[in-house]
């Protein structure tokens, strides 16, 4: 009998650009896995010859939303889908945020604004300025932090993206963000790794789709207080089972303690090249998935 079939599902974008993947297969492969990189949008049928498909970098379907989440219900129902299709489509939204701060979690305080609903100045207005987004988006994309006392031109930001259909998310700027946003990386629940990164939106109201994601990331030891937090955000997804892999972006409020940012279980970067043992860590959460499957 052969080696375990698993697919990598990932992108265009992503075979050129996941510095991820590489690591990743190599690991898969040393686990005595057969591993191979498919784009989500390949041939429908190929996925009833994997044991597990495992999302990583599909990049490119926050464009194509409806798309992409009938992929994965499409394919969770001919192999197994990690992380599961409904997670992927609670987390696709940037609404989860409410989700989570319903059951307790401390996260940045959000506003959603649907197409429809009116944009008041004052709810766009804060002593450090607020940040303006989409509720789908990825990498900050269509994102911008506006300073103190432009609240019209982050009114126009909101509207612009609800004329498109998309409702609109407005937050507090929180200046600590400057010291560095934080991403813990866990496999299977289990905490692996954490990097810091600079902060991303350093010109206020500039709109950049092309700026870098993760400038400046670095290894970090995450402080007691962050792993709880981030242990919080995870107990609380209202989903069915443990995610694969997760991501937790915290940043730190003006009282210095971790607000979560976003919860990243789809198709995070997940810093492979910066922990030594992330790769293989993955993989084994990988294995014992498949294990799982065949059981």
């Amino acid at each position: 009998m052969g080696s375990a079939r698993v697919a990598v599902v990932t992108s265009g974008t992503g075979l050129d650009q996941d510095t991820d993947l590489p690591l990743l297969l190599e690991a898969l492969r040393a686990a005595g896995l057969s591993a191979v990189p498919v784009a989500w949008d390949a041939d429908p049928g190929c996925w009833r010859g994997f044991d597990l498909a495992i999302i990583r970098s599909t990049w490119d379907y926050v464009g194509r939303i409806e798309e992409f989440l009938a992929w994965a219900d499409a394919t969770a129902r001919v192999t197994r889908l990690w992380n599961p299709a409904p997670l992927v489509r609670w987390n696709s939204d940037k609404r989860y945020l409410l989700d989570l701060a319903g059951r307790g979690v401390p996260v940045v305080p959000t506003r959603c604004i649907a197409p429809g609903e009116q944009c008041a100045e004052p709810d766009f207005d804060g002593p450090h300025g607020v940040v303006v987004k989409p509720a789908v988006s990825a990498g900050a994309r269509d994102t911008a932090r506006y300073e103190p006392g432009r609240a019209a031109d982050a009114v126009l930001h909101a509207r612009m993206l609800l004329e498109q259909g998309r409702t609109a998310m407005v937050q507090p700027y929180l200046p600590l963000v400057e010291e560095g946003e934080r991403a813990l990386v866990f496999f299977a629940g289990t905490f692996s790794h954490a990097i810091r990164k600079q902060a991303l939106l350093t010109e206020p109201g500039q709109m950049d789709n092309s700026r870098v994601a993760h400038p400046g990331a670095a290894l970090h030891t995450p402080t007691e207080a962050e792993l709880r937090t981030a242990r919080a955000a995870l107990a609380a997804v209202p989903v069915p089972g443990e995610p694969l892999f997760a991501r937790v972006d915290l940043v730190l409020d003006e009282a210095r303690g971790p607000v979560v940012m976003e919860l990243e279980l789809i198709e995070p970067n997940l810093f492979l090249g910066l922990a030594p043992q992330g790769a293989d860590r993955l993989a084994r959460a990988v294995a014992a998935a498949v294990r799982e499957a065949k059981a």
